[in-house]
């Protein structure tokens, strides 16, 4: 036997894997993560970060690929989604949920014990509500988009306990930002792959999908400049924050009347950048 099949054997193993986790959207829960930890932290600890960004990495990887594991039967019936590892055959359904729980639990006792147990159950309810309220929910009403949207925006406020190891009205501000910018973000997927979410029983909000973003991104951008009105962020984030929700809103507008996928994606790509740059501005005026 040559040795070559064997490696890419293990290389799409764990190209299988990272699938499975999603990688992508671990980077993006890292992201906000890091942002909440550093508005938050009078001085940066850049050991304690590290410790929050691996067990945040862990459970949100254990998160996505337990989420996998439940709507696989699903999955199998959506063009977008058929050839997940686990609908494809690449992974079994128990490796699945035996890698989910074991990276998921590992997870959570890291941040507990390298960090702080309040980020840890922040966690743990990330993983839970988003697993048996928001995954079965999305098979009975619409309202899931809404629902989902709640574990989703938990990261930045994980980094802000991993700070200061309580809540504060400054954490809850950047799960709001975080919440708001999600309901437009996913309302331009849901449009997008109202076909395959119909097809696969998935109640989502695709028909009211455009006025519903831009109902959201007028609340995120309202809820966007509070960091400068309550001390953690300067006027230039101010400033730099209703540029961003102005262009955001601009495109929800565009895509209300224009109810189309290329114009649905646009608004997808635009919230990706719009949430890079908030978060960097909040960053880098909270630090300055």
């Amino acid at each position: 036997m040559s040795v070559l099949p064997l490696t890419e054997t293990r290389t799409n193993t764990l190209a299988d894997y990272l699938e499975l986790s999603k990688s992508r959207i671990v980077l993006m829960v890292l992201i906000t993560t890091a942002a909440g930890y550093l508005v938050a932290a009078p001085q940066v600890d850049a050991i304690l970060l590290l410790h929050a960004l691996i067990g945040t990495a862990l459970v949100a990887a254990g998160t996505n690929a337990l989420n996998q594991y439940v709507e696989r039967e699903h999955d199998a019936k959506m063009r977008r989604t058929q050839n997940r590892p686990l609908p494809a055959g690449r992974i079994t359904p128990r490796a699945a949920l035996t890698f989910s729980a074991t990276v998921a639990i590992v997870g959570t006792l890291y941040l507990g014990t390298t960090v702080n147990w309040l980020t840890a159950a922040l966690g743990a309810f990330t993983l839970t509500s988003y697993i048996f309220v928001y995954t079965p929910l999305k098979r009975i009403s619409s309202i899931c988009t809404i629902i989902g949207a709640v574990p989703g925006a938990i990261p930045p406020l994980m980094g802000w306990t991993a700070a200061t190891n309580h809540l504060a009205l400054g954490g809850w501000i950047a799960f709001a930002i975080l919440f708001f910018w999600q309901l437009p973000h996913f309302m331009a997927l849901s449009w997008i792959y109202r076909d395959d979410y119909s097809g696969a029983g998935f109640h989502m909000s695709s028909a009211t999908a455009s006025r519903q973003a831009v109902f959201f991104s007028l609340a995120l951008l309202a809820v966007s400049v509070v960091p400068s009105f309550i001390g953690i962020a300067g006027v230039a984030y101010a400033i730099g924050a209703v540029v961003c929700g102005v262009a955001l809103l601009a495109m929800s507008i565009r895509f209300f009347f224009d109810r189309s996928n290329r114009t649905a994606m646009r608004l997808f790509m635009t919230s990706n950048l719009y949430l890079i740059v908030v978060m960097t501005l909040l960053v880098v005026s909270a630090r300055a």
